[in-house]
């Protein structure tokens, strides 16, 4: 299944895709895309029902977030060897981990704003998973257990108040609009091999980066594997697994996003997202 959500910033509904690519209500069944729905048993009930029975969405409303606010949103930093060797650091031996503020979430196409006092405003396209039970000291055999599906993310990031600032990178990567996802989040079942998924971003039509998970350093299975032993992850959490090389700070001279440009990005099986880059 491809959940996702439309409606007006706050009062979003819940929706699935049907076969031909149409929005189909379920606002009847669940409330919304969270840690409910996306439980074992909110996801079965959604999957006896027939897509064709449900309500069709009219006209093309805004896509909101896939998943209603999460009680966390983690990353993980430097998860590809080449995207961390343009940064000017060595691959990681451990998965690096930061948060991102739940608020800095927003729909796959709306405007992503640049910070005041910005100059460093980056993109990072990156696989995104979604939990969907509570997970702790899960072991990495069973760790895929525990995931209900994945979406696509743009972690946006201000490299100078992520690196320059002082403390932890949180600063820079918790932005409102910071955090796009979506446009739906598609349930594991019809992903044949998430560790070999193709990714691209571009940035006013020209290509940036362009990469796959299999070039990960730490897979899906590891990490969710390694986070639980720090953590308890809970159903809705997401995970945003890192990004492949070619974002603005990697380029020779480093260049980063200005006021009126559009980043647009896509992963085979995900969708695609399209951001007009606004002066908060």
């Amino acid at each position: 299944m491809k959940l996702l959500r439309y409606g007006p910033a706050g009062s979003e509904r819940p929706a699935l895709l049907d076969a031909d690519g149409n929005m189909r209500d379920i606002s009847q069944y669940v409330d919304d895309i969270d840690a409910q729905t996306l439980a074992p048993e909110g996801l079965a009930k959604l999957a006896a029902l027939n897509p064709m029975d449900l309500p069709l969405v009219d006209g093309t409303p805004r896509i909101g977030s896939a998943i209603a606010r999460p009680g966390k949103f983690l990353c993980v930093g430097l998860n590809y060897a080449d995207h961390a060797r343009e940064t000017g650091k060595e691959p990681p031996a451990e998965p690096v981990l930061f948060s991102k503020a739940t608020t800095a979430m927003c729909g796959p196409y709306d405007n992503v704003e640049i910070p005041r006092g910005s100059d460093r405003t980056d993109w990072e396209i990156e696989l995104g998973i979604v939990i969907g039970k509570r997970a702790k000291y899960v072991s990495e055999a069973d760790a895929l257990d525990y995931v209900a599906g994945y979406a696509l993310v743009n972690d946006v990031s201000e490299r100078r108040f992520q690196s320059e600032r002082g403390g932890q990178w949180v600063k820079g990567k918790s932005h409102d609009t910071f955090g796009p996802v979506g446009p739906w989040m598609v349930t594991k079942d019809e992903i044949a091999d998430v560790q070999n998924i193709d990714l691209w971003l571009d940035v006013d039509g020209e290509r940036r980066q362009t990469g796959n998970t299999k070039t990960m350093i730490f897979g899906v299975a590891h990490l969710v594997h390694y986070i639980s032993q720090f953590m308890t992850l809970e159903a809705g959490d997401i995970i945003a697994t890192g990004t492949p090389p070619g974002v603005g700070l990697g380029m020779k001279p480093p260049t980063f996003l200005k006021e009126g440009q559009v980043v647009t990005l896509g992963a085979a099986g995900l969708g695609e997202q399209r951001q007009v880059m606004v002066q908060a």
